[in-house]
């Protein structure tokens, strides 16, 4: 029986759809995806599970970034110190192509990685004090057990205020360094004729130096017993960080002692001190970030109790990016 023309059509119509459907398939299976690489991972404590997501590789080599490594496709490292580490994934194709991905990350962040930088960062932490006083809530406060603001007018600092109102402009470049190991190191400013200077109590530099050692104390800086004093860092700095103590110290608004109970501090060896010199040089941690933290340093503002805290001077730092 001869079939239509119509059928014979549709016929030959659905073979070459067919056709083109079946080697359109083939063609897909036999197509390799360019070789690329994503890390993947998740941290618990110091433990961190990685997972290198990758197309054609046929090799892995990770490098964890505290001098270990592993050629697992996803290990898991577990870091002997808490901080920050630039971890990388190079994934190799059978024909020798590579690709590299990399990734920072942070272990086991506690506030004294956040204060130096953490055992990976061979440079220490270095910070200065922030001129943003408003938007960080600083202030000048009593020594008492509360650090009541000094003056509400002035609370918050404006911004700045160091500069525009005492001219002191150069404490806002002096630079502190911390290091995991305990290590200290202080960039401060030198003035023409005079040597390096800090930011320090008025009265301290009259009692401990006759005043011979203030290099400047503009008029406003002596109404808020504040100058320029001269200072030489000692060779071979060190600080101590303790997370949580009660801490004792000298106040003339609680019959010559204070005890803050559950603070976190640092202390100096020798004459070092953080921000401010004064005689106390032990300073209590308000807060700290990655980015930020806040101290209470204190001064003894008054003659008639020499060496007995008046005051805190609740001020901010921020990191500086290397």
């Amino acid at each position: 029986m001869i079939k239509p023309k119509r059928s014979i059509y549709w016929g030959l119509l659905a073979s070459i759809v067919l056709s083109v459907f079946f080697s359109s398939c083939g063609n897909e299976e036999k197509k390799e995806f360019p070789l690329s690489a994503i890390i993947f991972y998740s941290i618990a404590d110091k433990q961190v599970a990685f997972q290198a997501l990758t197309h054609s590789a046929v090799s892995w080599h990770w490098d964890f970034g505290d001098g270990t490594t592993s050629d697992e496709q996803n290990p898991v490292h577990v870091y002997e110190d808490g901080g920050y580490y630039n971890v990388t994934l190079v994934a190799t194709a059978a024909n020798g192509e590579s690709v590299t991905e990399e990734v920072k990350i942070g272990v086991q962040i506690t506030p004294y990685v956040l204060l130096t930088g953490g055992a990976n960062d061979a440079n220490g932490k270095t910070w200065r004090l922030s001129s943003s006083h408003s938007s960080n809530g600083d202030y000048f406060a009593y020594a008492d057990a509360d650090f009541t603001p000094y003056d509400p007018d002035i609370t918050p600092l404006p911004n700045g205020a160091f500069k525009m109102y005492l001219d002191y402009e150069e404490v806002y470049s002096d630079e502190y360094t911390f290091h995991f190991d305990g290590k200290y190191e202080m960039n401060l400013t030198n003035y023409p004729d005079r040597g390096t200077g800090v930011f320090s109590g008025l009265v301290y530099e009259y009692l401990t130096t006759g005043g011979a050692g203030i290099i400047y104390a503009s008029d406003m800086g002596q109404e808020f017993g504040l100058c320029i004093g001269e200072y030489t860092p000692e060779n071979n700095m060190t600080f101590t960080y303790v997370e949580k103590e009660d801490f004792t110290t000298s106040s003339v608004w609680t019959g010559g002692s204070i005890t803050y109970k559950d603070v976190s501090t640092l202390d100096f060896s020798g004459t070092a001190f953080v921000g401010f010199r004064d005689f106390e040089r032990k300073v209590i941690i308000k807060s700290i970030t990655e980015e930020t933290m806040t101290l209470v340093m204190f001064m003894a503002a008054s003659t008639d109790a020499p060496g007995i805290n008046t005051h805190g001077l609740v001020l901010s730092f921020e990191a500086v990016n290397d």
